[in-house]
């Protein structure tokens, strides 16, 4: 099978119905297949604060994982992965970045140089203009790095991939038939309390739970640090929406305490919080929430179009195409789904 054909297949994967870990085990091991990638990094983040969510960290980059996230929402440099979001290009080089001098950023010569590692290539993975995760891939360093052959092959493939990961988010897992369906968990808002160097110094019983359900290894999650270090950066609180293994929302918020510490509160939240992640989950338009919102508020037809200055057949077609991104066939059921959480009928 030619490098054409292997790419095709690992884009069909994507639209395969896999979670985020399935997707990223596929996808890792397919594209060494595509390029060659020494080491990679691979994180779900939140699209409305691009933080990470969850991750992956092939060695030896597991090891620096702190510095990383240090790095990514501490200081500045090239490439940071919100950049590359929210601009025309989200795939780009440390090589390109630098114009080929890689010394010139810190994330270079602080962290990857001191692994052997050279050139990154770093993809901000979008779908309908959010951003679902990220992507990067190391190389063994040396003079030369990524191609722009190899460049291209990974632009081509990283909106699959965001779309592939937004779909994997809409994967109702075993624990969506309770507590994460209807939004009342049984288990209330959990608090941990991080050390000046961002270790756990203690956290309430609720914490334990919830922190088991957002990482089965049992190490403090990349969510709950990258709340943290953004929290530190902005000096202000900071907020991000997860997603747990049972398929259950939590909201982790942080702030700072005296003494240099910080406190992360973790709550589950309802899909009527969730407000317009939802909508980008279904992956409707900007137009089509807009309209969809005040469905949701109880407006009539007939109010849409004088709040939002549209036809009626338009605010029709836009009701519509909410109805299939959504799989229902009513207002009722649109709001069912939508703002309580119970499974679609398709």
């Amino acid at each position: 099978m030619g490098g054409a054909d292997r790419l095709e297949v690992l884009i069909q994967r994507c639209y395969a119905g896999l979670d985020a870990d399935q997707l990223r085990s596929e996808v890792l091991g397919r594209l060494r297949g595509l390029l060659t990638v020494d080491a990679a990094f691979f994180a779900t983040v939140d699209p409305g604060t691009v933080l990470f969510t969850s991750a992956v960290a092939e060695e030896p980059l597991g090891a620096v994982t702190e510095q990383f996230i240090a790095n990514e929402f501490g200081r500045d440099d090239v490439n940071k992965f919100a950049v590359l979001a929210a601009g025309p290009d989200p795939v780009r080089s440390l090589g390109q970045a630098t114009r080929g001098d890689r010394r010139t950023s810190p994330r270079y010569l602080e962290v990857m140089r001191p692994l052997g590692l050279g050139d990154e290539l770093r993809a901000a993975l979008m779908s309908n203009g959010r951003c679902w995760g990220v992507l990067c891939l190391h190389r063994e360093d040396a003079d030369a790095g990524f191609a722009e052959h190899e460049v291209q092959l990974v632009r081509r493939l990283a909106p699959h991939l965001g779309e592939g990961l937004r779909l994997g988010l809409r994967w109702n897992g075993p624990g969506t038939a309770a507590g994460a369906e209807s939004g009342t968990s049984r288990i209330g808002p959990g608090v941990v309390v991080l050390d000046g160097m961002l270790q756990t110094r203690s956290m309430s019983a609720e914490a334990e739970y919830w922190l088991a359900e957002l990482d089965a290894a049992g190490e403090l999650p990349v969510a709950v640090r990258a709340v943290a270090a953004r929290m530190r950066l902005d000096r202000a609180t900071a907020r991000m929406k997860v997603r747990t293994r049972a398929g259950e929302w939590l909201e982790l918020q942080a702030s700072r305490l005296g003494d240099g510490q910080a406190v992360v509160v973790i709550e589950p939240v309802t899909p009527a919080q969730l407000g317009s992640l939802l909508l980008d989950l279904h992956g409707l338009t900007p137009a089509q929430q807009r309209v969809t919102g005040l469905v949701l508020r109880g407006y009539s037809t007939r109010q849409i179009v004088e709040q939002l200055c549209l036809s009626p057949h338009t605010v029709q077609e836009h009701v519509r195409a909410s109805f299939d991104k959504v799989g229902v066939g009513s207002r009722r059921e649109l709001v069912s789904v939508l703002l309580r959480g119970s499974a679609s009928p398709g």
